[in-house]
């Protein structure tokens, strides 16, 4: 079972969030609020795998809720889910440790398919933020501190970096460099440690940045 934390402002909002979710009997909606300001006591309590945050919200928004999530103990992935993809929010949002933005016009369907690739470690963003960010690197060129960051790596760990920028998951990863997904996981793990990056996400926008993908 998956659990998911919910955080809107919308009463109706999270009404229908919580249907389309809880439409797959693999995921129970656990708690849910109208702002971020008490969600490191939710996560406390229900121990939830995935916050789902609106961005806009009274109180404690959702690019706070962000921070504060992924800097707790076996933080939970957060997924933002908002009507407003501007470049500001995407930036801020995944540098602070989301692993997943999604606008609020998503198909049910690829919400619950977000739940389910985030709770495995893995990245889901809007096909339009994606084009954006992946257009941003592309003109913007590669950067001095991100190539120095990327230094660290063994050769196999930028191997896995840049497979991870891809977007291939663990499991075709370790196909295609001969290994098995738990040495996949390992080497993630020392990439995140040594880059100073808290999910793949990260990892990715680092080795974009750096012009390795």
């Amino acid at each position: 079972m998956i659990k998911v934390v919910l955080l809107d402002d919308e009463v109706l909002v999270r009404s229908g969030i919580r249907m389309i979710l809880e439409s797959d009997p693999e995921i129970r909606v656990v708690a849910e609020a109208g702002d971020g300001a008490g969600v490191a006591e939710l996560v406390a309590q229900h121990r939830p795998d995935v916050v789902l945050t609106d961005i806009q919200m009274p109180g404690v928004d959702g690019l706070e809720v962000t921070r504060v999530v992924t800097a707790l103990p076996e933080a939970p992935a957060v997924v933002v889910l908002t009507t407003f993809d501007l470049d500001e929010y995407v930036h801020t949002a995944l540098r602070r440790g989301a692993t997943g933005f999604l606008l609020k016009d998503t198909p049910p369907r690829d919400l619950v398919r977000a739940v389910h690739v985030v709770r495995r470690g893995e990245a889901m963003l809007s096909p339009a933020v994606t084009r954006r960010l992946l257009g941003e690197f592309a003109s913007g060129g590669a950067t001095e501190s991100a190539k120095a960051r990327l230094a660290e790596l063994t050769s196999r760990e930028r191997e896995v970096a840049v497979a991870v920028a891809e977007g291939w998951s663990n499991a075709v990863i370790a196909t295609n460099l001969g290994v098995s997904q738990a040495t996949v996981k390992v080497h993630l793990g020392r990439i995140m440690s040594k880059v100073e990056a808290t999910n793949r996400t990260q990892v990715a926008i680092l080795v974009h940045d750096a012009g390795l993908a």
